[in-house]
Order: C-alpha cells, then structure tokens, then sequence
C-alpha cells in the first residue's frame, strides 16, 4: 500500500517539475513507470519543453497532469471543438480519459538512454508493435521484459 505521505510528496514534485517546466520552457525528468514500453523504459531520461494543443499531432509522446499526477503518453488524437486529447501509454491495454487541453503540460523531444539521444517516432514499427501487444496483455511478460532492458544496459 502507498502511505499518504509518499503520495503527496509525488505530488509535490510534479507540482514542482510542472511549474519549472512552464518557467523556463524545457524540463529533464527519470521515468519510473512502465506504460510507454517499448518506447520509453524505466531509467530513461526524458527532455521535454512546453506544447500547447496547437503544437501537438497525434503520435507525439506528451506530458499531461492531472490530480497531481504526471502522466507521458502517445497522442492518440485531439479534439479542438471540446478541447480535448485522447492519449494511451505503448504498453496500455485501452486510452486513458480525455484529458482536457489545459492539462497539456509539454512533448517529449528526446528520450535519452543508454548514453543516446533518441527522438520519439511518431509511430511504432512492427517489432515494437508487436512487443506493445504482447505488453498490454502480460504483466508478467511486461516484468520480463523490464528486467532483460536492466540487464542488457548493465553490460
């Protein structure tokens, strides 16, 4: 179980990191989570700078907030007449809740692993589609899959 004290430090940060983050228009942040695998994994290094709606198509990997929490998923597709984005994480088996366009916090521009610098492709390609797939269904496969990375970037 996540104590109340853990919770509202994490969201003390992202509070922190987005207030950074519009002040000085770019923010570097360490992922934890796995919901965009295979694109981005734990450990990564994202680069991001401040988007507005009109700066984002879909297939961009953006950062959204809400209830405090920080989210970086792919956008799926935008709907300007309700001012609205419809994302989902790589590795998540349904899109999240439309997050309203306010929530838009930045893109990712760069995913730095491994001592690289990689730009985020607008879409999967077919190896990683079908590791996504298989991800979406298996937890299991998912933690697998994790601990293979953490190995292969140890050597």
């Amino acid at each position: 179980m996540i104590s109340p004290e853990s919770t509202l430090a994490y969201g003390v940060k992202c509070e922190l990191a987005a207030e950074s983050l519009r002040l000085s228009g770019s923010l570097r942040i360490k992922v934890s989570g796995w919901s965009m695998l295979p694109t981005i994994w734990p450990g990564d290094t994202l680069v991001l700078s401040t988007a507005q709606p009109s700066d984002i198509v879909p297939g961009d990997v953006a950062l959204f907030q809400r209830d405090g929490n920080f989210f970086v998923h792919r956008v799926l597709e935008k709907n300007d007449c309700r001012n609205e984005i419809l994302s989902q994480g790589d590795a998540m088996p349904e899109p999240d809740a439309p997050f309203a366009s306010r929530q838009l916090l930045g893109k990712v521009r760069f995913i730095l692993c491994g001592g690289k610098q990689i730009e985020p492709d607008r879409r999967l390609n077919v190896a990683q589609r079908a590791l996504s797939g298989l991800l979406r269904r298996s937890e299991h496969a998912a933690r697998i899959a994790v601990k293979a990375h953490q190995l292969y970037r140890e050597h």
